[in-house]
């Protein structure tokens, strides 16, 4: 008898469920169409030699030994880590700063909000890519604005010496998602912190430094790591600017723009998909990182 009520129940939560299991069927289906299956699809690849058009060659591990003997490899993880570290914290500081100043309660705070957001929508398109190059060439509004001073400008995007600050400057600009999300965070901090501490007679740069940035540092954190994993993909900019070559002088020869050169130009989908597995490492190592020193400066108020 009490297995019988225990087979209805089983029946009955089925039916429950039913409904919501076909919802989930199609997120089920992308999640192993299009996300595993191609992951395991790269994993095993970036053990072959295949140019799309012969069948894979199993060839072991020669994939990633030849990573430490490419040059141009490692010129790109130096252009990718460049970005990454000097991009990610000015493009912060420069959010937090925004959200600041909004936070203050200025008017038209929802305008201004949407104006410092419309950067982040519009930064990975390719056409603020050929905007930014435009502005940045030899002939463009950046040299123009410098010749009403009497300076003379160059061709920052020629440039080696400037091309990839250029880039890193385009990556600040679009500071308006970590913005808003600063913005939310800050607003949550309670007032009478604040109002406890001009009591005591604390300073702006005291109450920033000792309430906001502890109060705030779990949205730092969020923003820092979400960044941290967009700034490694980059890809668009870097190849509108450089026409796909990755130049001048492989300056801006990011490490995703060379991956896409060696798949889908060199035909060595191999070797491609063994530099997609190292990028897979290499963000897991950022994020590993960043989570284990969490615990040293992200506050959590209870």
């Amino acid at each position: 008898m009490q297995n019988l009520s225990k087979v209805k129940g089983g029946k009955r939560q089925y039916k429950d469920n039913k409904a919501g299991h076909i919802f989930l069927l199609p997120w089920t289906i992308g999640l192993f169409a299009i996300t595993l299956g191609p992951m395991a699809m790269s994993l095993y690849l970036s053990f072959t030699n295949y140019n799309l058009l012969q069948a894979p060659e199993w060839i072991g591990g020669a994939n990633f030994v030849r990573m430490f003997q490419d040059d141009r490899l490692i010129n790109s993880l130096q252009v990718t880590f460049t970005y990454v570290l000097v991009g990610v914290p000015l493009q912060l500081i420069v959010a937090l700063l925004i959200a600041l100043l909004l936070d203050r309660g200025m008017r038209g705070l929802a305008f201004y909000r949407s104006v410092f957001y419309l950067p982040s929508m519009l930064g990975s398109s390719v056409a603020i890519a050929v905007l930014w190059k435009q502005l940045f060439g030899t002939s463009g509004l950046v040299n123009q604005v410098l010749a009403m001073f009497g300076i003379e400008g160059m061709g920052w995007i020629s440039n080696p010496d400037t091309a990839l600050s250029t880039l890193i400057l385009l990556h600040v600009w679009t500071f308006g998602s970590p913005m808003v999300i600063f913005l939310a965070g800050l607003r949550q901090i309670p007032a009478m912190y604040y109002e406890a501490a001009s009591i005591d007679g604390a300073t702006r740069l005291r109450k920033f430094v000792s309430i906001t940035l502890p109060l705030l540092s779990p949205i730092i954190f969020f923003n820092l790591v979400l960044q941290i994993i967009g700034a490694f993909q980059n890809f668009t900019q870097a190849f509108i600017v450089s026409n796909g070559t990755g130049g001048p002088a492989d300056s801006t020869m990011f490490f995703t723009l060379y991956l896409y050169q060696q798949g889908f130009k060199g035909f060595d989908m191999g070797y491609a998909s063994a530099m997609a597995w190292l990028l897979v490492m290499i963000v897991g190592a950022f994020t590993a990182v960043n989570f284990l020193a969490s615990k040293y400066w992200v506050f959590y108020d209870d």
